[in-house]
């Protein structure tokens, strides 16, 4: 058995990272303890997170599910020990094997200063329990931290926080997929979209609005992992700005978790048509009822 996968090895190893943030700490607890926006930073860079359950409370209960680009799911559990706001979190987690069980649990400890409107973080994780299989994850874990407190820069760096929709579905996720690829399905329960591949690349258009002014939306799909992910660019002929969609579903069951991100909205001209409730309304009607109609058994 190597130092890597001796359990000993890994039990009272303590990992310190450090970063320091242009805003101040407010935010930033903020942005440590809202599942909203916890789920659009955790993970390290590329990973998607289409579970995140957040209660940053003591006893608050901690259960997330990181993608990876390749479509691999990683799911983590834990708890909150201690939440002083808004300058300590303390919590229990780690991931979890194909059968629910701890691979390793990590005590951490995270601290925040304001500095001059600035915000240094320091997180400590003390590993306290380690199995003989996690070797292979806490062998990334400084640099899987480190990637994801500068995931957490950038989205402090956002204007606006992301608009997210989410619901679960009874239907199947295939069923679900085949809604939102396939065009015949697109046009029955979402927009006129005549032409759809879900390939990296492709474009499409439709006209959509009231009936005395259609825009014209042009959008090309960016990310696609079958029945899992499909994301793609979204903007408006004629109108400066860009936005992104993302739909992440989960199997659960005979179940499909669907969350929708959309992020960019800021980046539209201040007019209602783009007014960010205007596309609240728009996706909660679309996801809660026009594909929950659509798929679910009548």
């Amino acid at each position: 058995m190597t130092a890597q996968t001796n359990t000993g090895y890994w039990v009272g190893q303590e990992f310190i990272t450090t970063r320091e943030y242009a805003a101040p700490r407010d935010l930033v607890f903020q942005a440590c303890t809202d599942p909203k926006h916890v789920a659009q930073w955790w993970g390290p860079r590329g990973f998607t997170t289409p579970v995140c359950e957040w209660d940053a409370r003591p006893g608050g209960k901690i259960y997330v599910i990181m993608r990876a680009p390749d479509g691999t799911d990683f799911p983590m559990a834990g708890e909150f020990r201690e939440v002083v706001p808004p300058s300590r979190l303390v919590s229990v987690s780690g991931a979890l094997d194909d059968q629910g069980r701890f691979l390793f649990q990590i005590l951490h400890t995270l601290t925040l200063e304001e500095r001059a409107g600035r915000t240094k973080l320091t997180m400590r994780g003390l590993i306290i329990s380690a199995t003989p299989d996690a070797g292979q994850f806490l062998g990334g874990y400084r640099t899987g931290m480190s990637m994801t407190l500068e995931r957490l820069d950038a989205h402090l760096a956002q204007k606006t926080e992301p608009l997210v929709v989410e619901r679960i579905l009874n239907a199947p996720v295939a069923l679900v997929w085949r809604a939102l690829t396939t065009p015949a399905d697109l046009c029955q329960w979402s927009f006129p979209i005549q032409e759809f591949k879900p390939e990296v690349g492709f474009e499409f258009e439709f006209a959509a609005g009231p009936a005395e002014v259609k825009y014209v939306h042009q959008c090309r799909v960016t990310d696609v992992i079958p029945q899992k992910r499909l994301a793609y660019s979204w903007c408006y002929a004629g109108y400066p700005g860009d936005s992104l969609v993302t739909i992440d579903l989960l199997a659960e069951a005979a179940q499909t978790r669907v969350r929708l991100t959309h992020t960019g909205l800021e980046s539209f001209p201040p007019l209602p048509p783009f007014a960010r409730e205007n596309f609240a309304l728009g996706w909660t009607q679309l996801i809660h009822t026009c594909l929950r109609e659509f798929v679910e058994p009548k």
